[in-house]
């Protein structure tokens, strides 16, 4: 698994990563959900005991749209003096015609 940008707000972050073939989207999650956690835990005082949410969101991304997703990546706070990040990942679900019921979405 190789980490190709990281970034995000107080209340999301967002990593494009390239996944090998044998490598599970639920197994690179949990790995690094475990690894981050234990590494916020350690490093910054009053969050011994951090943990990420349950859900996640995943969302592959194509070759020709790697620089303009590390872009979006980049720019999470400007895109958010806009628009909530609850509101913009409602409109990109809507967008690409995700099924979804609202309250299983955010804890």
């Amino acid at each position: 698994m190789q980490s190709l940008e990281i970034g995000g707000t107080e209340n999301h972050i967002h990593i494009l990563i390239e996944l090998p073939r044998t490598l599970s989207v639920a197994k690179a999650i949990q790995s690094l959900k475990a690894v981050s956690s234990t590494w916020v835990s350690r490093t910054f005082d009053g969050l011994e005991e951090f943990k990420w949410q349950n859900g996640y969101g995943v969302f592959s991304v194509s070759m020709s749209k790697i620089k303009e997703t590390k872009e979006y990546i980049r720019n999470q706070k400007d895109h958010h003096r806009h628009r909530t990040f609850r509101e913009e990942f409602l409109l990109f679900l809507d967008k690409h015609g995700i099924e979804y019921n609202e309250k299983y979405l955010f804890d």
